[in-house]
């Protein structure tokens, strides 16, 4: 193979092979990583513009009760243990006012997988009463809630259908999904990092079914541990494949962005630790994998977004170099990675992230959940970013 071929590939929109994104993410010479690194940036220009957007928004994790124990979670919790917590509705409205008086635009809610989270002793009406009581209270906030193993976890506490489930949490107003609980969809893989976890063709079902039953997600990789160079290109050869078929059926929802997770094991599990030998992301090591993730993606998933959370503001910001259009949201509050000892912080404020994009000489925009422009309302405006995805 040769580099120059398949950059010029990849820049032309031609879908790169998963022997030629594990060759990218072979080379290891400066000035090859440098090229690579271009061209990236050459296609997030082409695609995207020099516009870097961000979202005004706020985490709201309702609690870190936990039936299982993933090998990477610092955050999970028994119900007696220290320092377990499960907020009920009015400590998560008065939270969901804070962020709405500082702008928040979105509010994005997950949770541990509680087994006595139960309205009459349905889960499922937890969940809805949950979405209910913000609609009710905000009902112009977007709720980005709920990954696809909150909505396994759900049916099968409940024995409905996942299309059950998802149907009824789009009726009282989730707008979409984060899609995490991916991890690396290779179930070697999981089997060693979350074996109580759902399987990978339960994830891509339950995503590829919300795209069905018009409900955007996003998509993610936890990545950096234990995966090898040809796990990671093919997890991302089965989220490319989610969004093809997901144009080829011409359903209107889709997924809008792209986020690398790299692991963070400063107060993680010794078990994953231990293998992984380093606690906080190799930043050189995620960069490679952003740009090449950047290139085999395509055109099919346009939007790449790093995490401040586990890069740091600095390491988020030169992402923008390496692919990336977007740098996140301002979270206000984050406790499942800083659990695990990440440095970047629990909230930034607009202006920091607006100073991190001009320090790039790259404009600056507020945006939607779903890549859309926001206005200093309270209202939304239809008009979609050039960026966004037809």
């Amino acid at each position: 193979m040769k580099l120059t071929e398949i950059l010029d590939k990849a820049i032309a929109l031609q879908d790169l092979s998963v022997a030629e994104g594990i060759f990218l993410l072979e080379q290891y010479q400066p000035d090859a990583i440098e090229e690579i690194r271009q061209a990236a940036d050459e296609l997030r220009r082409s695609l995207c513009g020099e516009t870097v957007t961000y979202v005004v928004n706020r985490n709201l994790n309702f609690t870190n009760i936990c039936e299982q124990h993933c090998h990477f979670c610092a955050f999970r919790r028994d119900a007696d243990d220290e320092g377990a917590f499960w907020l009920d509705n009015g400590q998560l409205l008065e939270k969901a006012a804070d962020a709405v008086q500082r702008g928040a635009t979105e509010i994005c809610m997950q949770g541990g997988l509680n087994p006595e989270a139960k309205i009459n002793g349905r889960s499922l009406d937890y969940y809805l009463d949950l979405v209910r009581s913000l609609k009710t209270e905000f009902p112009q906030l977007h709720i980005h809630a709920f990954s696809p193993q909150e909505i396994e976890f759900i049916a099968r506490q409940d024995e409905l259908t996942f299309a059950e489930v998802i149907l009824a949490l789009k009726d009282v107003g989730v707008g979409s999904f984060p899609g995490t609980a991916a991890e690396v969809l290779d179930d070697q893989i999981r089997r060693q990092i979350c074996p109580e976890k759902l399987d990978t063709a339960t994830w891509l079902e339950i995503v590829s079914l919300a795209h069905s039953l018009g409900i955007m997600t996003t998509s993610t990789m936890l990545c950096g541990h234990i995966e090898t160079l040809e796990q990671q290109v093919c997890h991302l050869e089965q989220m490319r494949s989610l969004q093809q078929y997901a144009v080829e059926k011409n359903y209107s929802a889709k997924i809008s962005e792209f986020i690398l997770l790299p692991f963070v094991g400063q107060d993680a599990p010794a078990v994953l630790r231990k293998k992984v030998g380093r606690d906080q992301p190799d930043l050189n090591l995620t960069l490679h994998l952003t740009a090449v993730s950047r290139l085999f993606l395509g055109k099919w998933i346009v939007n790449h977004q790093p995490s401040w959370v586990k890069l740091g503001l600095d390491g988020a910001t030169e992402a923008l170099r390496w692919g990336c259009n977007d740098i996140g949201g301002t979270l206000m509050e984050e406790h499942i990675t800083t659990m695990a000892g990440a440095q970047g912080g629990t909230c930034l404020t607009i202006e920091q992230l607006q100073h991190a994009i001009a320090s790039q000489n790259r404009p600056s925009a507020e945006r939607t959940t779903l890549y859309h422009f926001a206005i200093a309302t309270e209202t939304l405006t239809d008009e979609k970013l050039p960026i966004m995805m037809s």
